[in-house]
């Protein structure tokens, strides 16, 4: 019997027990669901039938009116505000938005940010190994970028997460510490400062005004996966506190690919008076990973669940601590409102990798592996200024604001001494800084009744220097300044209070983050050593049209967008020579696509007349997603028009869920990647299509007790998660073919919590 077929027999052996696990559960979910919704439909119809049999008849009296208190904003924190105004704020942006509220996303596995993400149009977010490390990518930003993030802004709470030259950590979100998510696809996150294509994500915590005084999570399911949340939030007079901690860890599907994790969220606001808040924030996180590396895909195929050979070797790991304290006031005014916020961050990164080799200045090239140990502390403001007040007698918002922010980072280079955690001899001793300095402004003013002209502008100057603090002369220090005007403008015509069409043209200027800026030049040899060395590089640049709608009419709710990138000078990684890779400014490229979602509720009131505070009955609802990337080379000299590599051309998901107003769910769900993509730049290597199935049922209640169960991969279908990305792919002795990592195979989760 072939190692293949004995694995898969292994894995029917495997997988029967726990299909007959998940069978009963959902069985016995589905039953006390369905016990539980009737009882509740029962109990309020009987109440209300009761009520009107024994209602006395009661005489005439003198009407007493009572008292009325208007609350204004004493329910709500003027920082953060509600989920409900700020779905509402998404919906006139005159360009592609998602808003994700958490609730959704917890009714199954919260591990990741592919669970959180993963089903949003126009956002690509997949797991690299079934770990929190992901590649996300919107509008093909970053799409150089296959670990860590580039290319798209982070915030919390609306205040800077990435470093300040760009780059930003997954380990760093817990998917189960935000109250809601807001996505701002391309050049409609301006009102964040964002200079990137991709746009901008704001995740926003809860406040002890949105959530519970007491709630405990649990969720545990395939390859040793748990995870843990208590979380605790309160209002005290003027004083509000939200604080949650998690604990999670997973032995992985892969081989050496544990990880260990542990978060705190917080945060304390003070209401000053009705017009003035100020809040402070509190993040830790320490994040402990195995990195198990890219395989050939005939070792993918063989057995997706091996490590790369050499990464075990080496001992490749990612575990870093990470700090971060901001704090952000808030101030109404007459129709104005400033916000003013301020942060800090520390991450303590240890990190022994592979080299990524590449030609530097100097004479050889770097042949040997290494381990990064980095230092970083970065800080920055936001303040902006909203101004609401109406202009030429029609409805106008203006928004400006400054964004500065800069960084430090100490950054050392040792030989990795494989199958042992000592370090070798130093090759790279290094200060970066990064300094960024934005200021933006957008004014969004009513043309005709239902037509709004969207106008803004940004500038940016953005500077990288590095001080080499290993060679004693200090000639690999280097000093690279930028500067960039992005200007936009747009149209939103609203047909209905939540229905719209919108046009818009955009600038995007990026400058480089010190991944892509930094190189290694020198030998590993008796006597010699490589060093850090710094290249010049230029800022990646783009203009964008878009054009789109977003709405809700009768049983259909959509968001619909179609977006085209002119990309100058994109940042591309190419072999130069053989076995040495280094990011340079590619020639012209195009981004373009097609980003859609479409809920249709196909039937309702099936088997009651309860509704939920909405108004709405039970139903059943197809939720669909698909993305369209179609991204390529315009007449580059050796590539021609050729794809651009790493990500899906044509990617569809969907979920059919029957909802039942007292909590209850159930129902399939679908990912769909349609067609082969290509690894590399030449389009010689590709990434197979697949299809997979996954169902989830749960019951979930605002208060009180909620419990669900998931099984993705249903099929154990083998596939590849998400792949490198290369120029060419060669065969040759060194040659660059381990690009592919392979998906979770079939799994089971299931989770219990309990709000007070």
């Amino acid at each position: 019997m072939s190692a293949l077929l004995w694995r898969k027999e292994m894995n029917v052996q495997r997988i029967r027990p726990h299909w007959a696990k998940a069978v009963v559960a959902v069985v016995v979910l589905s039953v006390s669901g369905a016990v539980v919704c009737a009882q509740t439909v029962e109990s309020e119809s009987a109440q209300k039938a009761k009520a009107k049999l024994n209602e006395p008849a009661l005489e005439p009296k003198p009407t007493t009116l009572s008292e009325v208190v208007v609350k204004g904003n004493a329910d709500r924190s003027l920082v953060s505000g509600s989920s409900g105004e700020a779905q509402e704020k998404l919906n006139l942006v005159a360009g592609g938005t998602n808003f994700i509220q958490a609730e959704d996303y917890k009714k199954g596995r919260a591990s990741n940010l592919q669970d959180v993400l993963g089903f949003q149009p126009g956002v690509l977010a997949v797991s690299r190994f079934g770990s929190e490390e992901a590649r996300i990518s919107i509008r093909g930003s970053g799409i150089q970028r296959t670990f860590h993030g580039r290319g798209i802004k982070v915030l919390q709470d609306g205040l800077t997460l990435n470093e300040a030259d760009g780059g930003f950590d997954m380990q760093a979100f817990e998917p189960l510490a935000y109250q809601h998510i807001e996505v701002f696809r391309g050049a409609n996150a301006l009102q964040y400062g964002s200079s990137t294509l991709g746009g901008a994500i704001n995740f926003v915590t809860p406040t002890g005004y949105d959530s519970s005084l007491a709630q405990i999570r649990l969720e545990a399911g395939s390859y040793g996966t748990w995870k843990g949340q208590i979380s605790s939030g309160h209002v005290a007079g003027p004083f509000d506190y939200y604080a949650t901690v998690t604990q999670s860890a997973v032995d992985g599907f892969r081989d050496y690919s544990q990880q260990n994790n542990q978060r705190v969220f917080a945060n304390i606001g003070w209401r000053v008076n009705d017009d003035v808040e100020t809040r402070f924030y509190f993040n830790y996180a320490k994040s402990d990973s195995e990195l198990p590396g890219s395989l050939t895909k005939e070792q993918a195929e063989q057995n997706p669940s091996q490590a790369s050979a050499g990464n075990v070797t080496r001992i490749d790991k990612r575990d870093f601590t990470y700090y971060r304290a901001a704090t952000k006031t808030t101030a109404l005014f007459d129709q104005a409102r400033l916000d003013a916020g301020f942060y800090w961050s520390n991450k303590d990164l240890d990190h022994p990798i592979f080299n990524i080799l590449s030609l530097g200045p100097g004479p050889g090239i770097a042949t040997g592996p290494g381990t990064i140990d980095f230092v970083s502390n970065n800080f920055g403001s936001d303040i902006k200024w909203t101004d609401e007040r109406d202009l030429f007698g029609r409805k106008n918002t203006f928004v400006i604001g400054i964004s500065p922010n800069g960084s430090i980072t100490e950054d050392a280079r040792f030989e990795n001494l494989n199958n042992t955690e000592a370090r070798g001899r130093q090759f790279g001793d290094g200060t970066e800084e990064s300094w960024n300095f934005e200021v933006y402004a957008q004014n969004d003013h009513q043309l005709t009744g239902p037509l709004y002209l969207i106008t803004g502008i940004q500038a940016v100057y953005a500077q990288r220097e590095f001080i080499d603090q290993f060679l004693g002369d200090g000639n690999a220090s280097d000093h690279q300044d930028y500067y960039g005007i992005s200007p936009k403008i747009g149209l939103r015509y609203d047909l209905q209070p939540q229905t719209n069409i919108f046009l818009n043209l955009s600038r995007s200027y990026e400058p480089p983050t010190f991944g892509e800026l930094k190189t290694i030049r020198g030998n590993f040899g008796v006597g010699t050593l490589p060093s850090i060395a710094v290249q010049n590089l230029d800022a990646q640049e783009a203009t964008t049209i878009e054009i789109g709608s977003r709405g809700v009419w009768d049983r259909f709710q959509w968001d619909a967008a179609f977006y085209h990138a002119w990309v100058d000078k994109e940042l591309l990684q190419y072999e130069i020579l053989p076995n040495t890779s280094q990011t340079i400014n590619g020639t012209a490229t195009h981004h373009q696509g097609v980003e859609l979602g479409l809920d249709v509720t196909l039937w309702d009131a099936l088997l009651s007349e309860a509704k939920d505070e909405s108004g709405k009955a039970d139903r059943i609802v197809l939720k669909q997603v698909y993305n369209w990337s179609n991204f390529y080379f315009d007449s580059d000299p050796a590539f021609g028009s050729n794809q651009l590599a790493g990500i899906p051309e044509h990617f569809y998901k969907a979920e059919l869920l029957y909802e039942h107003p007292c909590g209850f769910y159930f129902g399939p769900n679908v990912e769909w990647s349609m067609e082969k993509y290509a690894v590399d730049f030449a389009n010689t290597l590709f990434a197979d299509a697949y299809a997979t199935l996954g169902f989830k049922a749960g019951y979930q209640s605002k208060r009180g007790f909620s419990v669900f169960v998931e099984g993705k991969n249903l099929t154990d279908e083998e596939y590849i998660a998400t792949t490198g990305v290369i120029d060419r792919a060669r065969t040759a002795a060194g040659g660059n073919l381990a690009q592919f990592n392979p998906a979770e195979g079939i799994g089971f989760y299931g989770g219990v919590e309990w709000k007070y």
